[in-house]
């Protein structure tokens, strides 16, 4: 049989688009291609002609006006407290916290809530581009199973904290707990674990032991606010003589499993050892300006080497779970930070919100690209409209000028989860209105 008649290979989808950015290799936009996908896998990445010989699809879809990327990751969230967005603003972390957050946090809290509030951030983050999740919050169980329902793909955070919540009164139920939460779930597909020590003031030297231990020998991530504020580094060399990072090395916590979140306060020394050791930063710029918490040298971690992912934080500090926004934001910060118009260029921006975020999850050789052999977790972006041209840059016009709202597809292993706009197997009449029971619930306790 010739070449020329070899019958065409079949696939279960085709998408083709007027631009893909695979973001490995770095910085390359390939025009009218089209990416070939069977069951949860990329197969093939070629020009749209090419595919189209090659291939007998199942289906197409054909988007020549929008650009393909990888599905964004956003590093680090608290995704139950969407509920909570907007309860209390404008206050600095500590006041935030301690008599606003805490508070209403501990009259609510509960499987219902967390469950109800996940659904709700999956559907948000959908909506934008967001196909995985590092998701730190109570009650993990409860989050674990809603994002396998709905078919997201998320790394859920086991607390540990050293005062009492309503997930755990304890240290042994806290560690009883992750153990249970991660054995239940360490073969899943879409949803994996990391231990969620809260913070350095949060957690003490004894705890953190255990952590690492447990990490050791179940090759588990360790997910960690440290380095947020000025107050937690003065009050860390106050009760310990030691900055958090240097405690943390200390204690056998510095490697890369870390997924070290916020870092604002950081000398060259310790960026140089995050490099050296592997850490994972990630970047939570919006959190980070609205509650005056300090600036995340990113530039500067980039240059020495540190994987940077970036993150949204939770809808109680930021407001919004918007990727596309928190990138901007991201690559904007760090040239005023760096005192640098380079720092931080677009496609190094968008490296950071996909593959940047997936090495950070341990996620790397699954998603975060488009490359063959990949998951095909991926995102659509429109850009026939007018605040899309002239379109001189297409990764420029990712980074610099797009909103969530031109997302019109979204896949996660190659399920689709949004169709031209339309959130696919979620009601977003129910949602809504979900939120706006929590919302007359919430609003007698917090004001």
């Amino acid at each position: 049989m010739s070449e020329s008649s070899t019958p065409p290979e079949p696939c279960d989808l085709l998408i083709e688009a007027g631009f893909i950015v695979p973001v490995e290799p770095h910085a390359v936009v390939l025009s009218d291609h089209a990416v070939a996908i069977t069951g949860e896998r990329i197969v093939a990445i070629a020009p749209r002609e090419q595919a189209r010989a090659r291939f007998a699809p199942k289906q197409v879809v054909s988007r020549p006006h929008s650009v393909l990327i990888p599905g964004l990751v956003n590093a680090h969230t608290h995704n139950p407290m969407t509920l909570l967005r907007g309860v209390a603003d404008d206050l600095p972390l500590m006041v935030w916290l301690q008599q606003h957050i805490w508070p209403v946090e501990a009259a609510v809290i509960g499987p219902e809530f967390v469950g109800d509030g996940t659904a709700f951030a999956v559907a948000e983050m959908l909506r934008g581009g967001t196909t995985c999740a590092n998701e730190n919050y109570f009650f993990p169980d409860v989050q674990a199973a809603v994002y396998k329902q709905l078919g997201f793909r998320a790394l859920v955070g086991l607390p540990v904290i050293n005062f009492p919540t309503a997930w755990a009164k304890s240290d042994d139920e806290y560690f009883d707990k992750a153990g249970q939460v991660h054995d239940a779930w360490r073969d899943d597909a879409l949803v994996s674990t990391a231990f969620a020590p809260h913070a350095p003031y949060t957690v003490s030297d004894a705890n953190f032991e255990r952590v690492r231990m447990l990490a050791d020998q179940l090759d588990m991530s360790v997910h960690l606010h440290t380095h947020e504020t000025a107050q937690e580094v003065a009050d860390s060399l106050k009760e310990y003589g030691q900055r958090p990072l240097a405690r943390l090395d200390r204690l056998g916590l510095v490697n890369d499993r870390l997924i070290a979140v916020h870092m604002t306060q950081l000398t060259d020394s310790e960026i140089h050892l995050c490099a050296e050791r592997g850490v994972s930063v990630v970047h939570c710029p919006e959190s980070n300006l609205k509650l005056a918490s300090g600036f995340c040298p990113a530039c500067a971690l980039v240059r020495a080497g540190v994987n940077l992912a970036i993150g949204t934080d939770g809808c109680a500090s930021n407001n919004d779970l918007d990727m596309f926004g928190e990138t901007r934001t991201a690559a904007i910060l760090a040239k005023a930070v760096a005192n640098d118009a380079t720092a931080l260029d677009a496609p190094s921006a968008l490296r950071a919100a996909t593959l940047g975020g997936a090495r950070a999850l341990g996620l790397e050789e699954k998603i975060g690209s488009i490359e063959v052999g990949k998951q095909a977790d991926l995102a659509c972006i429109d850009l026939s409209g007018l605040e899309s041209q002239p379109l001189h840059h297409v990764l420029s016009q990712i980074v610099y000028a797009t909103g969530r709202h031109q997302v019109t597809d979204v896949w996660i292993a190659g399920h689709r989860k949004l169709a031209e706009r339309v959130l696919v197997d979620m009601d977003i009449d129910r949602l809504i209105a979900n939120a706006r029971q929590w919302r007359e619930r919430i609003a007698g306790i917090s004001r």
